[in-house]
């Protein structure tokens, strides 16, 4: 008898430790929608990490109102100076507007690819196992986040949004190892000059961007935003700045590093860009645009 109860505790923890497993296997897939049960979970630790993580930011902030404050007669002087200017920038700005404002008339434009409305977000979380590949924000789909609406900051963009729960929304960065992970993005220059964002080289923290014409005439320093084909991200995010030029593998098209123009070791205020115009099918300089729809998630 003794024996029997003995073998019954062993058959039990097997088959706690089977289930265990499973638990652990299903947690860890990647998945585009969270079940209720995990919906819960990740909104009342989200919840919780707000108390924490937002007083935090408020202590930061009264800091470095305080160091402002100090380096305000200097910041001072220097904005006299530029005062000098500001009139004849400010004219040739009217003067900018309302030629754009004709132009737009004249082609019957009401939208374009850069049109989004800004979704001001907190960081709460960032797991420090992937700290340059994923964050949670405080902001879900009860605040209008989606899935694969864009994610930057006042530097430039930053990754894009590929869980959302009703109050907290995960945020995949644009520095992943993510092979899947792509950005239609332009090179700013004369012509346009159209490539991918296709990869991220974690030894010198640059992007990598493909697919570039062998004609493109790209060079160091230019910078790099996005081309709001894909139909994901919005055009105009600054995304970087042009560090290096050579070619592919097969000597076909051109290859550049990106210098990021983000930070992404120090995230803390976020922005989601909801888009108020879809691209349903573009190209970007004859490579598949829709490459930021299917194949970034």
């Amino acid at each position: 008898m003794p024996r029997f109860f003995s073998n019954k505790r062993l058959i039990i923890l097997l088959v706690g430790v089977i289930v265990l497993v499973a638990l652990i296997a299903f947690s860890l897939r990647d998945r585009n929608h969270a079940n209720v049960p995990e919906q819960a979970v990740k909104d009342v630790v989200g919840f919780g990490q707000s108390l924490v993580t937002k007083p935090a930011h408020f202590v930061t902030g009264l800091i470095e109102n305080i160091d402002t404050m100090l380096n305000t007669y200097e910041e001072n002087k220097r904005l006299k100076k530029r005062l000098e200017t500001y009139a004849a920038m400010q004219a040739e700005l009217v003067d900018v507007k309302a030629n754009n404002v004709k132009l737009r008339g004249i082609i019957d434009k009401q939208e374009d690819l850069r049109a989004f409305e800004p979704i001001q977000s907190t960081v709460i979380s960032r797991n420090p196992d992937q700290w340059e590949e994923k964050i949670i924000i405080d902001k879900g789909t009860t605040a209008g986040v989606d899935v694969n609406m864009a994610v930057m900051t006042a530097q430039g963009l930053i990754g894009k949004v590929i869980l959302s729960t009703p109050f907290t929304s995960t945020v995949e960065l644009i520095s992943t190892e993510n092979s899947d992970f792509r950005v239609a993005a332009m090179v700013v220059g004369e012509e346009e000059m159209f490539g991918l964002i296709e990869g991220y080289d974690r030894t010198s923290g640059q992007l990598i961007m493909k697919r570039l014409d062998s004609s493109f005439n790209v060079k160091k320093g230019m910078q790099v935003i996005s081309s709001g084909l894909g139909g994901i991200f919005p055009k105009g995010i600054l995304i970087g700045e042009v560090t290096e030029v050579s070619t592919d593998d097969y000597g076909l098209t051109k290859l550049a590093y990106i210098k990021p123009a983000a930070t992404f070791s120090q995230l803390d205020h976020v922005m989601i860009a909801k888009r108020t115009m879809t691209v349903v099918d573009g190209t970007d300089g004859g490579n598949s645009a829709d490459a930021e729809g299917d194949d970034e998630s």
